[in-house]
């Protein structure tokens, strides 16, 4: 998988964001800028296209490439949500639970 990442970004010299779920349980993420902050129920990522929050059961962090801009994570997913200005109270509420 992260060949086909790998492939696009030299194509455009641009970082893709991409997000690959293959069965509810792996992950593979390009165009991430940041780990914000992970444990096994969820995960926050800065990535070029805004913040993505990913919950869930199990959560690992099977890969990350930080040159690249590819996180891979495996586990259960329940929700994958991005926070951006639209949802601004929302991406209040998240981040307040996160550094209550």
């Amino acid at each position: 998988m992260s060949q086909y990442f790998e492939q696009n970004q030299q194509k455009n010299n641009v970082p893709d964001h991409d997000v690959i779920m293959r069965g509810r349980r792996t992950l593979e993420i390009s165009g991430v800028k940041q780990v914000e902050s992970f444990d096994n129920e969820e995960f926050l990522l800065e990535t070029v296209m805004g913040f993505l929050a990913i919950k869930g059961q199990n959560l690992q962090m099977k890969n990350l490439d930080v040159d690249k801009g590819i996180v891979s994570i495996k586990g259960k997913v329940f929700d994958l949500v991005y926070l951006d200005e639209q949802h601004g109270e929302k991406a209040k509420g998240f981040f307040s639970k996160l550094f209550k």
